[in-house]
């Protein structure tokens, strides 16, 4: 494979990433880094998690995104009531025929935004399970294949708030990243207010096919990515399991479970992602350190110990990354 032949065709291919950040920052003013992790997410075919405090246009990014792409797009609002065929679908009779029909839910669509996915009880959030990782879901006893491209942007709230329901361990794990959005700069809040009080508003016109979408993600498979960089990865997520074995001895009493293999997986296919999109046909140790944090965050299970010393995922996470030798 030769690596100019393959940076001529991600200069082609990944265009339409300018082209879209663009017509998003129309609309969001700032979060560089949350539109960034979305269009990673959408290459390199991973469902993403938003968490912030309400406000933060999490729920606008992932609508403008979509408008920006021409696909069928749907929006799930998760309420403590909603039931799991209120997601999936559900089968209906109808007397005039004398039998049951499927009526398919919101989530057969190519991007579907579960929308404060916390705020519904694990029942609910587990009927996305089988969607999420199969890419099908079965009504009665018909299964059905999702259409592709399928991913599930979904946002919340952080948990300490209330009448919020952890999301289960199983469903986390699906989410190829988390992505924690912090308030806007003072700079970025004046041109929010600026832009919000104007009398014109900026409508969003999709510019990307489905097809440009399938194609790059085609050139993404093709980054490459050396052995060394393929052991800085797994390097990384084993320290999360074994920290002692690394020198990080101190971290095993503050560890419950480590991640697990599709934290490897999963770090592997953003970082080519974030390779493409920077303009690259090959993985740098740099790419694997930015995304870590987002791809790891929700896969790490705390002990009593590290709650009870503030301790979150994301310090035990920059401290392996700071050890783990760069190749």
């Amino acid at each position: 494979m030769d690596i100019i032949e393959l940076n001529k065709r991600i200069e082609q291919e990944s265009a339409f990433v300018d082209a879209m950040t663009l017509e998003i920052s129309k609309v969001i003013v700032g979060q560089k880094n949350m539109v960034e992790r979305l269009i990673i997410a959408l290459l390199a075919d991973g469902h993403i998690l938003l968490e912030g405090v309400p406000g933060l246009a999490k729920t606008q990014a992932i609508t403008v995104l979509a408008k920006t792409i021409n696909a069928k797009f749907s929006r799930i609002q998760f309420t403590p009531d909603l039931l799991p065929a209120d997601v999936t679908g559900t089968m209906i009779y109808s007397p005039k025929e004398e039998a049951f029909f499927v009526k398919k839910g919101p989530v057969f669509s190519n991007f579907v935004l579960a929308d404060e996915i916390n705020r519904a009880p694990a029942k609910v959030q587990s009927a996305l399970l089988e969607a999420m990782q199969e890419r099908q879901i079965t009504i009665g006893e018909q299964t059905f294949k999702l259409q592709e491209p399928f991913l599930v942007l979904a946002t919340q709230n952080p948990i300490e708030q209330e009448g919020t329901y952890p999301l289960p361990e199983a469903q986390l794990d699906r989410f190829m990243m988390k992505v924690v959005i912090d308030y806007p700069s003072k700079e970025e809040e004046k041109q929010i207010l600026r832009s919000q009080i104007a009398a014109k508003k900026v409508a969003v016109r999709p510019i990307v096919s489905l097809e440009n979408i399938i194609c790059a993600r085609e050139v993404v498979k093709e980054v490459y990515l050396d052995a060394k960089i393929e052991n800085y990865i797994t390097d990384i997520v084993f320290a999360t399991r074994y920290p002692e074995e690394y020198g990080l001895g101190k971290l095993k009493s503050l560890i419950n479970y480590g991640a697990s293999p599709r934290a490897t997986i999963n770090l592997a296919l953003a970082s080519r992602a974030l390779a493409f999109v920077r303009r690259r046909g090959y993985v740098i140790p740099e790419d694997v350190r930015s995304i870590c944090l987002d791809v790891m965050r929700h896969r790490i299970g705390l002990t009593y110990e590290a709650e009870a010393e503030n301790i979150k995922s994301e310090d035990i996470i920059t401290e392996i990354v700071n050890r783990i030798d760069v190749p």
